[in-house]
């Protein structure tokens, strides 16, 4: 029954936190895209170009690496707890 919750309770909190990573890199990636366009193009106010550059950058880190990078949020703790239990319970 401990098991049970700890798996519950585990990835319940393992969602939590992927979720705020998950945000918060992608305000990271859109805000550097912003600084970006800003950077390259100045005094351009071409409101629909620069959307377009920043929707292009979010499409490209949808399915970037490091977008795939974040869900080891759930793997690493996983094999922990599974390593840690699996060595205390075999002696």
């Amino acid at each position: 029954m401990g098991l049970i919750k700890l798996l519950v309770f585990g990835l319940a909190a393992l969602t939590v936190i992927y979720f705020s990573i998950s945000l918060y890199s992608r305000s990271v990636r859109r805000e550097k895209l912003e600084k970006r366009w800003d950077g390259e193009n100045p005094g351009y106010d071409d409101k629909a170009a620069r959307d377009a550059y920043i929707e292009n950058g979010m499409i490209r880190y949808e399915s970037g690496f490091r977008k795939k990078l974040i869900f080891l949020v759930y793997i690493v703790p996983i094999v922990v707890v599974t390593t840690i239990l699996y060595v205390t319970n075999a002696n």
